[in-house]
């Protein structure tokens, strides 16, 4: 009997990840398939409800709206800064993205949106703030997760 995605149990699949008009935006094609832990917040909620009581072997396409994904663009995370923030970057131009540690420690892009002189607009939303998603995703195993995963809250 094949095993019904729910919590605690690891899920692999194949996907392609457009946006409304179609964009190629990511894709498991020519790499390794999307593995995560059910349940554990490793995917964007609207992904993860899709898959719920989904079997190996089952093919659906999801549509996800930018609050079950990747959040609406916040406008306070707009911002000028000063050119001098980009110390040691010899030329910062329009759509170079940077990483800087989040208050929590993760990692956050940042793009920069605007060059005007030393002043520089930068964009630290999401790069998928606002956008619509759209999953073509295959489930290809799903198995149960070792207590030690479940422990670590990721599939390894």
């Amino acid at each position: 009997m094949s095993l019904m995605i729910g919590d605690n149990l690891v899920v692999s699949a194949n996907y392609k990840l457009t946006d409304d008009d179609g964009n190629m935006l990511d894709s498991s094609e020519g790499s390794e398939p999307l593995v995560y832990l059910h349940g554990a917040d490793n995917i964007i909620p609207g992904l993860e409800k899709a898959l719920v009581g989904k079997v190996k072997g089952d093919s659906l396409q999801v549509r996800v709206e930018p609050a079950e994904g990747y959040g609406e663009v916040d406008p306070d995370l707009i911002q000028t800064v000063e050119k001098a923030v980009f110390e040691g970057v010899e030329s910062v131009e329009v759509g170079m993205t940077f990483e800087a540690e989040a208050p929590d420690g993760s990692l956050q892009p940042i793009v920069v949106k605007k060059v005007d002189g030393d002043e520089i607009t930068i964009d630290v939303n999401h790069p998928l703030a606002g956008v619509v998603l759209h999953f073509d995703i295959e489930i290809i195993g799903v198995r149960e997760a070792t207590e030690e995963e479940v422990a670590h809250g990721y599939a390894h």
